[in-house]
């Protein structure tokens, strides 16, 4: 049954015209051989343009056979010469199983000051325990702890003490740990890369006419990508 207009809880399309994009445009001339290293530029032209954490990114995955899928808000930690690379938790999250049974994922950046977003799909793979320890040295100490304490995503059941019973995991993890500040990654936390099969980028324009540029692996190319302008 059709939602009426009365029924409707959010509807933003009825009070005025929606905003224009009018600052920038993107041509193909623009553009790096290298997604990643095209990437770079506008990463860093986000961060020199004082946008807040330009490396927040929407990270989704969908669980097989199911098909449904689920998506978070995670930082980007590292770019390199294979792909994307963020950090987390792989045993116990719903984006753990999520990859255990299907082993692709997307990445979507929104940057609202330069009017941009960055689109990347591909397969994902885990760094090594050596890897993800480089990292893991560099968080607060306070973090690795709770890196080792939380059960990500159980239940915490209200009746059984809800916020109290991470804590209780806390204070056993603080106690393992006291006294010491080197502090091995867990076996179960550590960085996942997107290896990207494809990188979008998209550049607003007046009238919803946007500027979208595709870039696809190929590796039968000169640069091993393919890059094609994609209508709005």
């Amino acid at each position: 049954m059709a939602a009426t207009q009365e029924s409707k809880l959010i509807c933003t399309g009825t009070t005025a015209q929606a905003d224009q994009y009018t600052k920038g445009s993107l041509c193909r001339d623009q553009l790096s051989p290298s997604p990643f290293a095209q990437f770079h530029a506008w990463f860093t032209h986000a961060r020199d343009s004082g946008i807040s954490l330009p490396e927040s990114v929407c990270f989704s995955t969908a669980s097989l056979p199911s098909g449904k899928v689920s998506s978070r808000y995670v930082y980007l930690k590292e770019l390199d010469k294979l792909g994307f690379v963020i950090y987390s938790n792989w045993e116990h999250s719903r984006k753990a199983a999520d990859v255990k049974s299907n082993p692709y994922a997307s990445l979507a950046f929104w940057w609202k000051e330069v009017e941009r977003q960055v689109r990347v799909e591909g397969r994902v793979e885990r760094l090594s325990d050596q890897e993800s320890q480089v990292y893991y040295d560099l968080r607060a100490k306070g973090s690795r702890i709770g890196a080792w304490a939380s059960r990500q995503s159980q239940v915490l059941k209200e009746e059984e003490g809800g916020r109290e019973v991470l804590e209780g995991w806390v204070r056993e993890v603080e106690e393992r740990f006291k006294g010491k500040e080197a502090i091995p990654v867990p076996g179960f936390w550590g960085g996942l890369r997107v290896v990207p099969e494809m990188v979008e980028f998209w550049q607003g324009r007046e009238s919803r006419l946007h500027d979208r540029f595709r870039y696809l692996r190929d590796e039968t190319g000169r640069d091993g990508w393919k890059i094609e302008r994609l209508s709005p």
